[in-house]
């Protein structure tokens, strides 16, 4: 089960990383502005926007996986504990002290057994 977690952790820091390198690759609506007055790429097939061209569509395609990915590590989240126990449980018990009751007060044993914890008058 962690060994599937880590792949899939993985595919999504992978996949995010290609998303911030895609997009910085592309180019910005505000690079065509020329072509909306009059250049020549105005009069094609597809207009001043262009077709999509592959950069956009694996961009989509590595959204799709990233998307894809966060689904399964929320799935995987969700899920109770397995019967391993918590993190909590796996930490092995060091103490050697003994659990005894606590050793009465040296007050209380000095004095007589019937007179022992009352109030004084």
């Amino acid at each position: 089960m962690t060994t599937l977690l880590t792949i899939v952790i993985a595919i999504q820091v992978l996949s995010a990383l290609l998303i911030i390198g895609l997009v910085l690759l592309q180019h910005g609506k505000g690079a065509d502005m020329g072509a909306a007055f009059g250049s020549g790429a105005s009069g094609s097939l597809f207009g001043a926007s262009g077709s999509s061209n592959f950069l956009s569509k694996s961009t989509g395609f590595a959204a799709a996986v990233f998307f894809g990915a966060t689904l399964a590590l929320a799935f995987f989240g969700s899920r109770p504990p397995s019967a391993e126990g918590g993190v909590m449980d796996q930490i092995p018990n060091t103490s050697t002290k003994s659990q005894s009751a606590p050793a009465a007060p040296a007050s209380d044993a000095a004095k007589p057994a019937g007179q022992a914890g009352e109030i004084p008058k």
